[in-house]
């Protein structure tokens, strides 16, 4: 794994990906942004982060997912860490049964929901790198 690790933030809200790039920068994270799941695959597949930062609504519906499941089915890619940052919960009511991530909603390493408690950002990002790098991961 790289030092620092890169971590590719992709939200359609500026403002979201500011404060996200803000707080993991403060720790010594590099960080890469994007804004859609164009341009977020454009510079996962140039680029090559360690760790993706993912919002799952954007656009015009449910992007983050369409884009989680795209990175799953490529070879190249499958392994790369996904953590969804969202407010799905809140903007569509929907419930996960009995866990904090239903396994069949989307393929990803963990999900936190917004508004995002900075010490737990953190935690969880860090528990995803260092897990990515045990298993010999990442492709950078």
């Amino acid at each position: 794994m790289r030092e620092p690790a890169l971590i590719l933030v992709v939200d359609d809200v500026a403002d979201n990906v500011e404060i996200l790039q803000l707080r993991l920068e403060s720790q010594g994270y590099q960080v890469v942004t994007a804004g859609d799941g164009v341009e977020a695959l454009e510079k996962i597949r140039t680029l090559l982060p360690d760790l993706l930062l993912l919002d799952i609504m954007m656009g015009r519906g449910a992007e983050g997912v369409m884009m989680a499941r795209k990175i799953r089915k490529d070879p190249a890619l499958s392994d790369l860490p996904i953590l969804i940052i969202t407010g799905i919960r809140e903007q569509i009511a929907f419930m996960f049964p009995g866990q904090a991530v239903h396994p069949n909603f989307v393929p990803l390493n963990e999900l936190i929901e917004k508004p995002v408690e900075p010490d737990l950002l953190l935690e969880r990002v860090a528990a995803l790198l260092k897990a990515a790098a045990s298993r010999g991961q990442p492709v950078a």
